[in-house]
């Protein structure tokens, strides 16, 4: 599937906390975490951070959001800090909790979605449920407030695979309600972007071992 994304290089990039060894922004819904594979899409979070912060080293990258997702992303600024980041996220002791709206009203309080995904090869970017060839995949997750169509929910993913809540939100053996504005697996008409925000981190500090909670409150 072809897409461009939207030429953001207008908007600022928001700080949400800093350290001299890592800092979260809150990413724009349409801004790329990462370069792209088109050497002509140069605007992303990355290249964003590596010229804020000059004396930056290593690969910053820790962990990604989809492009049209907003919310919390934490990159580390020193090679060091990019290893003991990168592992919490691959040991999943990082907690991260998103909001996201849903088309229709979730008749349930809460629950557990555990449905395997892996990429569909012949649809790239699309993932799909496998219960054979599927990697894991669990999203913990809890209504927060119902409207006449729609339903805005709190989802805590327990494994970080691609597209894992928007496939979970939208797939009949899931929760059954896509995300709106989703153009990938709901209706990209229903809302004038993905209405999925990461809403916060709770990670260790590299250097102190201490636990922090950062978090970044969805504009919708």
């Amino acid at each position: 599937m072809s897409f461009r994304p939207p030429d953001l290089r207008h908007l600022p990039l928001p700080i949400v906390r800093e350290d001299p060894r890592w800092v979260v922004v809150n990413k724009p819904s349409g801004l790329l975490s990462v370069p792209a594979k088109d050497p002509s899409i140069t605007d992303n979070v990355r290249a964003r951070v590596a010229k804020l912060y000059p004396h930056a080293r290593g690969p910053l990258t820790v962990h990604r959001l989809d492009m049209e997702t907003s919310g919390a992303l934490l990159l580390a600024l020193d090679p060091e800090a990019h290893r003991d980041l990168s592992l919490q996220f691959q040991e999943r002791t990082v907690s991260k909790r998103y909001i996201a709206v849903v088309e229709g009203v979730v008749t349930s309080d809460e629950g557990l979605i555990e449905l395997p995904l892996r990429l569909d090869i012949d649809r790239r970017p699309f993932q799909i449920v496998d219960h054979q060839l599927g990697k894991y995949a669990r999203t913990k997750w809890q209504v927060l407030q119902r409207e006449q169509d729609c339903t805005r929910v709190l989802l805590i993913p327990q494994t970080g695979r691609t597209h894992q809540l928007r496939v979970h939100c939208a797939h009949p053996e899931g929760l059954g309600h896509p995300i709106l504005g989703d153009r990938l697996y709901g209706n990209p008409r229903t809302a004038n972007r993905l209405m999925l925000h990461a809403r916060s981190l709770r990670f260790a500090h590299p250097s102190t071992g201490s636990l922090l909670g950062v978090e970044s409150h969805e504009p919708f």
